[in-house]
């Protein structure tokens, strides 16, 4: 059996500052992607015309670029203790291990969001007025979802990698790198997919959008006053379920493009 993981000194300065480096350079290599994919189909209700394959490419690769950097300190840790314990083929083996189940995780999010955009997209094409209070009610969800118990738990265990990799240290050792990962993965789901939903009006391919959910995901994670920040842009997203039937450049992702020939015909 692996020996257990040690609760402290996993790290030193040297090698936290090497691996932080590394997770930023994946980041930053999935957010060229995702903005090069962005620029290229626009923001439109819907799944755009993607299939179910692509679209679950651009969403783990729009994964990758917006979780990486707020996950970093279990994948960092977790990874160290995997090097301790073994070496060569089997390291590299129990790393792919545990980035897949993390990934898993957000790849069954992805099928749900999926039927998600294009049941709302198909709604909006046939209704284009309900496409208001379709965002409001996903600013509205997103709001409540803030103050929920279930997203306070899953808060508390993003926020307190240390407690959780001891507890996984005692998992068995059968694919326990897979298991460690998804299991870590299924809390983040639960921690951010309140977050994520608001991309239905904002647009899966607004970038700025991405970026801003990717900066409270970071921030509810990492600062010490995360728990009050949530709150926070829980309240603001209510208060956005509340302005959003009336503004509707807040809802790029629910508003069907005009056709040349529509924008040509007289009011």
């Amino acid at each position: 059996m692996a020996p257990p993981l040690r609760p402290a000194n996993l790290l030193s300065a040297r090698q936290l500052a090497l691996a932080w480096s590394l997770m930023t350079l994946i980041a930053l290599l999935a957010w060229v992607l995702v903005v090069s994919q962005a620029r290229d189909t626009g923001v439109e209700p819907g799944t755009m015309g993607m299939g179910i394959p692509l679209f679950l490419l651009f969403w783990l690769t729009m994964m990758i670029a917006m979780m990486f950097p707020s996950v970093a300190p279990v994948a960092i840790t977790w990874t160290r203790a995997i090097s301790r314990q073994s070496a060569g083929a089997v390291r590299v083996a129990r790393t792919t291990q545990f980035v897949g189940g993390y990934l898993l995780a957000w790849t069954v999010f992805g099928l749900i969001a999926y039927g998600l955009l294009a049941a709302t997209g198909a709604l909006v094409d046939e209704h284009p007025a309900v496409g208001r209070w379709i965002g409001a009610g996903a600013f509205l969800l997103a709001g409540l979802y803030q103050f929920t118990p279930l997203k306070s738990l899953c808060l508390r265990h993003c926020r307190s990698p240390m407690g959780q990799l001891v507890r996984y240290a005692g998992f068995r050792p059968g694919a326990r790198d897979l298991r460690v990962g998804a299991h870590h993965g299924a809390y983040c789901v639960g921690c951010c997919w309140g977050l994520m939903i608001v991309l239905v009006p904002l647009g899966v391919m607004n970038v700025l959008g991405m970026a801003a959910v990717a900066v409270v995901i970071f921030i509810e994670k990492l600062w010490r006053l995360g728990p009050a920040f949530s709150a926070a842009v829980g309240l603001a997203f209510v208060v956005l379920a509340v302005v959003a039937p009336f503004q509707p450049w807040l809802l790029p992702g629910l508003t069907p493009p005009q056709s040349p020939m529509t924008t040509m015909l007289p009011s």
